[in-house]
């Protein structure tokens, strides 16, 4: 046995020592609880205090009071007990009363933002307290994740049939119909094609990317394009403008893209989209191997050429310089379908 001063004996049941062993693997385990932990069974082995401070690296006095603790409790010794102090001045119903009056609807004068000091002084009023400062306010909002300053848009759909739609476009998502082809159409417009005045910077260690603020103008464009949601290919087309002949031509082009085949198309409650007359002619002239698929209202997210816009955005317009319209039309996307999900409720195929 290691020479030191007389310690308290501690003897552990085989159970005990398995769960300390478990205790100081586990690795979401906090430090002061393995070093208790350590602590127990350096002693249950009969090391002295000098030594197994000496080993774990604490003060001789700290191995003695939790040895003694151990010896009397077990392994429940090494956990914290209940410390006494001033009792708390705000207690737990008053903190969740003044996180009731930070979470209110409605503001004075119509607004939904309340400051820090309105909810103390709507507090005060109130006598949910006599008095608190707007630091303490502070802590027991941000302790319970609240944050009333922030505020986050939502916009709902009121379409009656949205289940319905989101259904049947879900479905052709998964899966095209025999010998026919699912294209998610949109147009996006006012794309900028804006040149940088001066050159921009180059990153470095401990510098970002720097970028000129002053540009020049060099019109506008706008994108026309279908995502052919199965392989990921995009036919797209720039246009000065975005009118229904526009909308027509590039659909003639979508037509002699995909010869024979039925085409399902899929694309928002645009004005131009809605045109039934038009699109009746056209898919008369086509054999009426055309079909429109309209997403719920307000809801045009569920339709992927979104997520292909917003890839287009990030990856090429997005701090980039482009010295004329031309310029802009250039662009390169490699073909890619892709994984999409629906969270908001279980989709409905009609299958039993």
């Amino acid at each position: 046995m290691s020479r030191g001063r007389h310690a308290t004996p501690v003897k552990l049941a085989k159970k005990e020592r398995q769960e300390l062993l478990s205790l100081i693997g586990r690795k979401t385990a906090a430090q002061r609880d393995v070093m208790r932990a350590r602590i127990a069974l350096l002693a249950h082995e009969g090391h002295s205090n000098t030594m197994i401070a000496q080993e774990l690296g604490v003060s001789v006095q700290t191995v003695s009071l939790w040895r003694k603790r151990i010896a009397r409790q077990g392994v429940q010794g090494i956990r914290e007990g209940e410390r006494s102090g001033r009792p708390a001045r705000i207690t737990q119903e008053t903190r969740l009363q003044l996180i009731a009056l930070a979470c209110e609807a409605q503001e004075a004068e119509g607004r939904v933002t309340p400051t820090l000091d309105e909810i103390v002084v709507r507090a005060v009023e109130r006598g949910v307290v006599g008095h608190i400062s707007r630091s303490h306010v502070q802590r027991i909002l941000q302790a319970g994740d609240i944050r009333p300053h922030r505020v986050q848009q939502w916009l709902h759909s009121p379409d009656p049939a949205f289940r319905e739609k989101v259904n049947v476009i879900c479905k052709l998502y998964r899966r095209a119909p025999r010998n026919a082809v699912v294209l998610s159409i949109d147009e996006k417009t006012g794309i900028q094609a804006i040149e940088r005045k001066y050159p921009g910077r180059a990153p470095g260690p401990r510098r970002l990317r720097r970028r000129e603020f002053e540009y020049i103008r060099h019109g506008t464009q706008a994108l026309i394009a279908a995502l052919d949601v199965h392989t990921g290919q995009v036919l797209g087309s720039c246009r000065e403008r975005r009118t229904q002949d526009d909308l027509v031509a590039f659909m003639e082009s979508v037509a002699h893209a995909y010869p024979g085949k039925q085409v399902h198309v899929i694309w928002d409650n645009l004005n131009t989209h809605r045109a039934h007359a038009v699109w009746q002619a056209f898919n008369a002239r086509h054999g009426k191997r055309f079909h429109f698929h309209f997403t719920p209202l307000h809801a045009s997210w569920v339709n992927q050429i979104e997520l292909w816009f917003a890839l287009y955005t990030r990856r090429v317009l997005r701090h980039a310089s482009h010295t004329s319209t031309a310029h802009l039309r250039e662009r390169n996307q490699a073909a890619r379908p892709f994984k999409w999900t629906f969270r908001g409720y279980p989709l409905q195929t009609g299958a039993s």
